[in-house]
């Protein structure tokens, strides 16, 4: 039953992912999510309705533009098929329920902040704030004897990174703080298992760059943003075993 939940929404979280390309690439520029159509980058030709279907068209056309040739970001099979495969995996991991419904939203947050950190190093205010607010709310709708939980979570992960900012400035940025505060409110006591993740992955990639340019890597920032939300997805799904097993072991 769940399976052919997450097979039915596959389609439409397809969709969705490409409207969340559209928020990528507009929202941090102040432009209309409506208006104009989308265009090719290089030559500015409108991308016809047959050149626009979410990942089918990228593969057909060879990622590039029919009209000039140029090569379009990777970016966008990328949040499609990250979009649609984690939604799915949120149906059928909690069924038709409520809970279901806002860890889609969640992922959904995720998918499009990590593509905009990546790109422009920034987590814009726009979707981080009404996210938390949106998810919280509902968590606390579904969930209402675990409201200190989801406040709490969301207080102490956002402090935690604050004071690792202050800490080390140049490691981290405001908008990771304020991300923190989604993933409280998405993930609850989680939230631990997610950000230790995170800040592992975030470690190792650390590593390889310095592995691989020496001293030259501290020049070389990487967006904090997209670990945190692939510890955050992680969470989501086995946070809950992965966080007793820890605890077990004391």
């Amino acid at each position: 039953m769940d399976a052919a939940l997450a097979l039915l929404v596959f389609a439409p979280a397809l969709a969705l992912g490409s409207f969340l390309n559209v928020v990528a690439a507009r929202l941090p520029e102040g432009r209309s999510l409506v208006r104009p159509r989308s265009a090719c980058g290089s030559c500015g030709a409108e991308i016809a309705w047959y050149d626009n279907i979410p990942l089918l068209s990228y593969f057909l056309l060879r990622g590039r533009c029919r009209s000039c040739k140029a090569s379009f970001s990777a970016r966008y099979p990328a949040v499609e098929i990250a979009t649609a495969l984690l939604v799915a995996a949120c149906f059928w991991h909690f069924g038709l329920t409520g809970e279901a419904v806002v860890g889609a939203y969640f992922c959904a947050a995720l998918v499009v902040l990590s593509a905009i950190d990546a790109e422009r190093r920034i987590l814009p205010d726009l979707i981080v704030l009404p996210s938390f607010v949106i998810v919280l709310t509902a968590n606390m709708i579904l969930a209402p004897e675990r409201w200190k939980e989801w406040l709490a979570a969301s207080l102490g992960a956002s402090l935690f990174l604050f004071l690792a900012l202050l800490a080390y400035p140049a490691g981290m940025g405001m908008g990771d703080v304020k991300l923190a505060l989604l993933l409280g409110a998405g993930l609850g006591w989680t939230v631990s298992v997610g950000m230790m993740i995170g800040m592992v992955s975030a470690l190792v990639a650390s590593s390889i760059l310095f592995a691989r340019h020496g001293l030259a890597a501290r020049k070389m920032g990487i967006p904090f943003g997209p670990f945190l939300a692939f510890g955050a997805i992680v969470a989501l799904f086995v946070g809950q075993p992965l966080l007793d097993a820890y605890l077990s072991r004391f």
